[in-house]
């Protein structure tokens, strides 16, 4: 990642992805929603501004629930890759484990911990059992940003 970008795709590979920078911040979630579109305990995701997210190739469609966040999956395989939870939001939530080299420090931030199961934990640094009102995510982002610089080489 020396010029800034990092690259991911579908398990297929038939979309490929990029974002430029760090992202605004790292989240789990632990809403049965994420539970079941991932079939596993939670979901991982880095929050990107939408000027930091470029789809480079292949089609991807709308899954999950088809409200004012649009779940974004490769055409072919399914997987899942992106959120963009709606116009108004400022970020594209990309899916962690997507990326060909994932960070490797924990989630910043997680969510729905009330929906979670007993046994699933994250270390993460900020903990909510629902999501945080909108008025706490500039902090919640500012925060994140100020991590210690020991969370930030865990990444590398």
């Amino acid at each position: 990642m020396t010029d800034g970008t990092r690259q991911g795709g579908c398990r297929c590979g038939k979309v490929r992805f990029e974002v430029a920078g760090e992202p605004m911040l790292t989240i789990a979630c632990h809403c049965t929603g994420c539970q079941h579109m991932t079939a596993s305990a939670f979901s991982l995701s880095e929050a990107y501004q939408p000027t930091q997210f470029r789809l480079v190739e292949g089609d991807v469609v709308i899954g999950g629930i088809h409200g004012a966040a649009h779940h974004y999956h490769c055409d072919y395989c399914k997987s899942w890759l992106y959120t963009d939870p709606g116009k108004d939001a400022g970020f594209v939530n990309v899916r962690s484990t997507m990326f060909d080299e994932p960070l490797r420090e924990s989630p910043f931030a997680e969510t729905y911990t009330v929906e979670g199961l007993p046994w699933a934990t994250t270390g993460a640094v900020q903990s909510f059992e629902k999501f945080p009102p909108m008025e706490l995510w500039p902090e919640l982002i500012k925060d994140y940003a100020a991590r210690p610089a020991a969370l930030k080489e865990a990444s590398q």
